[in-house]
């Protein structure tokens, strides 16, 4: 499949680029990992949860995918976003969290993954938002190679705000009433 060609428009001072550079850029690369790590976190605390172990890390996968997509995009605008995106958490992050399957299914561990979830959903309920900007200062640039790159990105973003939007609701109530 071919590459859309890009159009780029001069930098001026003050202008959506220097916008892209110096907020947004940083600010969605810094979020996304953000969500990786707590997406990673929180697998580990909740390992005795298989589906929530398992789907977290998924999900941070692609948190991670889109770390290195966003720091290339950095590249091709002069700012330098790591590539590296946040990995397992760190041994003493670990150890905190094997508590998680000495407790078990207790409530209070119930609570802590409506908890987690709760933080999971705000962090990537912003997801959604920043790529629509980042989409519009693309459009605005009339850069196609962005705006693909930015539209590739964005069904992971609303799948990820729904599954932590959807996992609370499936059981908030049992955990809360009883």
């Amino acid at each position: 499949m071919a590459r859309a060609a890009t159009v780029r428009l001069a930098p001026r001072p003050g202008t959506d680029v220097a916008l892209l550079n110096g907020l947004l850029l940083p600010e969605l690369h810094q979020n996304e990992n953000d969500l990786a790590h707590e997406l990673l976190r929180v697998s580990e605390r909740h390992k005795v949860g298989h589906e929530i172990h398992h789907v977290a890390r998924g999900l941070a996968r692609w948190s991670q995918r889109h770390v290195r997509t966003i720091a290339d995009i950095g590249e091709r605008f002069g700012t330098r976003l790591g590539p590296d995106p946040v990995d397992e958490p760190k041994t003493a992050e670990r150890l905190r969290d094997e508590a998680s399957e000495l407790v078990g299914r207790k409530p209070q561990v119930a609570l802590l993954l409506l908890r987690d979830l709760r933080e999971i959903y705000v962090k990537a309920a912003g997801l959604p938002v920043d790529g629509e900007m980042l989409a519009q200062a693309a459009q605005g640039l009339k850069d196609t190679e962005l705006l693909t790159t930015v539209q590739s990105c964005h069904p992971d973003a609303l799948r990820r705000m729904r599954w932590a939007n959807a996992k609370p609701q499936e059981s908030s109530a049992q955990v809360l009433v009883s």
